[in-house]
């Protein structure tokens, strides 16, 4: 399947793997570009030799395109965009800021950057300042979110801007790549069914957190001091929540949730952790390595575009 996004990227297959924090590792980047997708390496909040580490191990695991994502509230993210081109990463995805002020640097270097929006007007500026191509993700994703969802934020975008827009959030098989290709997408980023490859290397607990989760077993926190996060539902939510509708200042609130994170995925608390998942947990109910998973995916692309079907029920 050839799109914008395949050519600028050298991939087989439009389909990045999110940059989620404390997932997105070497491991599951290397399988994800293996497959013929874009793996992702996800900073997060880690130093730049940490990262370099983990670049290190992906470029040993693979010789196919793979990317890096900053958080640009990161404070090592000044030591670690000047550290993605001493590597020579290929690609660069952005959240949680700008990246202008690194945009000079990269382009000269070859980089491709791609930001990670919420909004039209974001994606506008993305471009302005030399983007090749940005993702728009919906609210139906996972961890940090806007408001818009995939289905009007998507063509909403695509109307807006020349350069190529991924969608992500809400996307788990082939009809959802279908449906984001309708709108005008040119590929489509997935976070949450990719945790449960396995490749991937979170505890055992959190992916059976995503597997065993419902339709309705996802909650957005955090919408009264401005930062929105979606997870599947716990102590650790329901008390937020709670903290929330009584009127809890920010600091208080983040408190409860300081390395919910990492004690979610790593040290396996689903309870007090925070299980970052995409509100699709609830189609995504078994378990295959990376390669199976896109080629699955590509497969049942085929059927819905080839056969015509519109699934509308």
């Amino acid at each position: 399947m050839n799109s914008r996004i395949t050519d600028l990227l050298g991939i087989t297959y439009p389909i990045i793997q999110g940059g989620m924090a404390w997932v997105a590792e070497a491991n599951l980047a290397s399988a994800v570009s293996n497959a013929g997708g874009l793996g992702i390496v996800a900073a997060g909040g880690a130093s730049a030799e940490v990262v370099r580490g983990q670049i290190i191990r992906a470029k040993e695991a693979t010789d196919k395109p793979f990317g890096v994502n900053i958080m640009l509230m990161n404070p090592d993210a000044d030591a670690i965009a000047k550290m993605l081109v001493e590597e020579g990463v290929k690609v660069v995805t952005t959240g949680a800021g700008s990246p202008e002020k690194y945009m000079k640097m990269w382009k000269e270097a070859g980089i491709k950057v791609i930001p990670v929006i919420a909004s039209v007007a974001l994606a506008k500026r993305m471009e302005r300042c030399g983007a090749d191509a940005v993702v728009a993700e919906g609210c139906e994703a996972g961890g940090h979110i806007g408001e818009s969802t995939t289905m009007t934020l998507v063509p909403q975008v695509v109307d807006a801007v020349k350069i190529p827009v991924i969608a992500a959030g809400g996307i788990a098989d082939g009809r959802g790549m279908a449906a984001a290709c309708m709108l005008g997408a040119s590929g489509i980023q997935m976070g949450t069914a990719f945790i449960v490859t396995d490749e991937c290397v979170v505890h055992e607990n959190y992916k059976q957190c995503i597997l065993k989760a419902k339709d309705i077993d996802t909650r957005v926190t955090g919408r009264t001091n401005g930062h929105p996060v979606r997870g599947i539902r716990n102590e650790q939510t329901r008390q937020y929540l709670k903290l929330e509708a009584e009127g809890a200042d920010f600091m208080e609130l983040e408190r409860l949730t300081l390395g919910g994170l990492r004690r979610a995925v790593v040290d396996g608390d689903v309870k007090t952790g925070s299980v970052m998942s995409g509100q699709i947990a609830g189609m995504v109910n078994e378990t295959c390595t990376c390669k199976e998973f896109i080629e699955r995916m590509m497969r049942e692309y085929q059927e819905v575009v080839e056969g015509g079907l519109a699934y509308v029920r």
